[in-house]
């Protein structure tokens, strides 16, 4: 691609929508701060009404901030329309034109900025094979699968050579294979390119497996920012950590905050390496454990007893179900052939691996 790659810059963002029954001020993201660097894909996830959606379109310009900045590279685009952005949009609903085919579809804003065909013809040839559908380049979308019609919305995105490209849950009409298909076509992509990225999702598989760093949205508000490993490690509270991934969540009380936090869970103390700054001796806490920090022995060993209910069997683990008095509680166990394995209704007592969990304040 000829364009260099620019950064997005969003300071303090808000967007306040109005009530049209009530009249009421709704806010629908509040004090948006964050930078893309150039190159980077980065993945707004969130709950459904989160405001990530909203976010991306003020980036597109679809949306006007209520206050604050949008910018690309050093130029402030807040007030700027959508066809003065230097951006390019994938849409949930791939948005092709049925009376045209793909490669018309691909090269249609070539032609609108007046390129000559025969320019026209070697690029959209070039990224049809990007995306792998040069051989289909004559055929209608009627007669091309899902996975087949967003390669297209893809190519004709990118053939336009934005600085950055915008994609809001390209991904969520596709089925399970195909998804999985698209995310890595996607990442390489974007990464052979070296295009900014923004991406909007609430499948958090999608948001791990795709970014450089993710955005954590909650009711309007950033929660968390940070790496795949981070968020999922490393979560900065309870909302997080349960929307990132699986977990199960262990009541606890502070007993000490130093360089560690230690903690007594059930009437056993534990020093936990990573711990919620805002918490201080005496508070109650949620000890923050992902299934593969837990682990499972003979009953009355651990901390919590329980009965295997499921055994998942996954080649390189099995996951465990577990029953317990605090709810089900998922066990991965790993290389299962040299691990003591419970069989499905045999008693159990569940404990952690202290180093990888976290302290975390329960949730208001």
């Amino acid at each position: 691609m000829e364009n260099i790659s620019k950064s997005v810059t969003l300071e303090n963002v808000w967007k306040v929508f109005q009530d049209p029954q009530s009249g009421k001020d709704i806010t629908a993201v509040e004090q948006a701060d964050f930078v893309i660097a150039p190159g980077e894909l980065v993945t707004l996830l969130g709950p459904s009404g989160c405001g990530k959606t909203t976010t991306l379109r003020m980036i597109a310009g679809f949306e006007l901030p209520t206050r604050g900045r949008v910018l690309i590279g050093s130029e402030d685009i807040t007030y700027l329309p959508p066809n003065r952005r230097d951006t390019a949009m994938v849409f949930q609903s791939y948005g092709l034109f049925p009376h045209m085919n793909v490669f018309d579809n691909v090269a249609y804003g070539l032609r609108l900025r007046k390129m000559p065909e025969k320019e026209i013809s070697e690029k959209v040839m070039r990224f049809l094979g990007m995306v792998g559908l040069d051989t289909l380049a004559k055929r209608p979308p009627s007669r091309l699968s899902g996975g087949q019609q967003q390669r297209v919305a893809l190519a004709r995105s990118l053939i336009v050579e934005p600085a950055v490209l915008l994609l809001d849950e390209p991904l969520s009409n596709l089925d399970a294979l195909l998804r999985e298909q698209m995310r890595v076509e996607i990442r390489r992509i974007q990464k052979s390119l070296g295009i900014t990225a923004a991406y909007v999702t609430h499948d958090r598989v999608e948001a791990m497996s795709l970014s450089d760093r993710i955005i954590v949205m909650n009711k309007g508000k950033i929660v968390q920012i940070g790496s795949p490993h981070q968020v999922y490690r490393d979560p900065a509270s309870a909302f997080v950590a349960g929307f990132i991934g699986k977990v199960a969540f262990l009541p606890a009380e502070v007993a000490g905050v130093d360089e560690h936090c230690t903690v007594r869970v059930r009437g056993r103390t534990f020093t936990l390496p990573r711990f919620s700054p805002d918490l201080k001796a005496g508070d109650s806490a949620l000890v923050m454990c992902r299934p593969e920090s837990l682990t499972l022995l003979p009953p009355g060993e651990g901390i919590l007893d329980g009965k295997v209910t499921t055994n998942v069997y996954l080649g390189h683990s099995i996951e465990s179900f577990v029953s317990t008095e605090m709810g089900e509680i998922l066990v991965q166990v790993d290389n299962p052939d040299a691990r003591q394995i419970f069989a499905e209704g045999e008693p159990v007592s569940v404990s952690f691996i202290p180093e990888l969990t976290k302290a975390l304040p329960p949730e208001e």
